[in-house]
């Protein structure tokens, strides 16, 4: 709680949009596909193989190119095209 009170209120703005849009593409997983999503990026060095194609997936579900944009848009002083900004589903 220390840190947080340390911080400009800029970054506090910025960490809350990030963390809104994160939430928006995180629900498109399931309850127990984000426990095991959790679960794989707490230990990445030891992931098998197997493992490792299951956290692709399960990546790959929450459309990276549109939180990426999602994000981007959230802090641009410009609207981006929608076609970086809006996912799939």
């Amino acid at each position: 709680m220390k840190i947080v009170r340390r911080l400009p209120i800029l970054r506090l703005v910025a960490i809350a949009k990030l963390a809104l849009v994160a939430k928006k593409h995180m629900e498109q997983l399931k309850p127990a596909e984000r426990r095991r999503l959790a679960r794989l990026v707490s230990r990445p060095h030891k992931l098998s193989p197997r493992e490792r194609k299951e956290l692709r997936r399960l990546v790959s579900k929450l459309d990276t190119r549109a939180f990426a944009g999602s994000a981007a848009d959230s802090f641009s002083p410009l609207p981006l095209p929608r076609r970086l900004t809006k996912a799939r589903y």
